[in-house]
């Protein structure tokens, strides 16, 4: 085989392609997590009664861990304007009003895949940030080979250059209108 710019540039974007739908998919979802977030949906959800202590301050870690035990590791909690978010190791949250102890747990799993794959976004492992780096200089690498694909009257020198410079710009603009 001969190793040509355009032949790199092809199997360069061949390797890459299916990080590149895998990568936009989950960039996708997770540009709408306020809208629907898969990382996490409920699939069951009950009453749950909390004995509240008389004042708030009695509220404490070891407090509230003892008493929702049942439910799962105990992670942490919030209480803002008289009610109380309680989070667990496992996935499972408890909102009850802190006046009457009365609230709802739900339990939450991520949906398949898709929750899953937000995770190539959200990633702080060294593997991952390293791959991502180099897929980053592979996607300059396919975008300067196919800079330099000459090609009659649309190539890059003629028509592609300009279109290239609209594509920077439009971030950029985005990011000055919309702060």
């Amino acid at each position: 085989m001969k190793i040509t710019n355009r032949s790199l540039h092809r199997d360069f974007a061949y390797f890459y392609v299916g990080l590149i739908i895998t990568f936009s998919f989950s960039g996708i979802v997770l540009n709408h997590r306020g809208d629907w977030y898969p990382m996490d949906y409920t699939y069951e959800d009950r009453p749950f009664d909390l004995i509240v202590p008389k004042e708030q301050g009695q509220l404490t870690d070891t407090y509230i861990a003892e008493a929702t035990h049942d439910l799962g590791d105990y992670d942490g909690h919030r209480l803002r304007d008289g009610k109380l978010r309680v989070y667990f190791k496992d996935n499972a949250i408890l909102d009850v009003d802190a006046s009457t102890g009365k609230g709802t747990v739900e339990f939450k799993r991520k949906v398949p895949f898709i929750g899953h794959s937000m995770y190539l976004h959200k990633s702080t492992n060294n593997f991952w940030i390293w791959y991502s780096d180099i897929f980053g200089a592979a996607m300059l690498l396919i975008a300067v080979t196919g800079i330099l694909i000459p090609v009659g009257k649309n190539s890059f020198s003629k028509r592609g250059w300009k279109l290239a410079v609209v594509g920077m710009l439009f971030p950029l603009i985005f990011l000055i209108l919309f702060p």
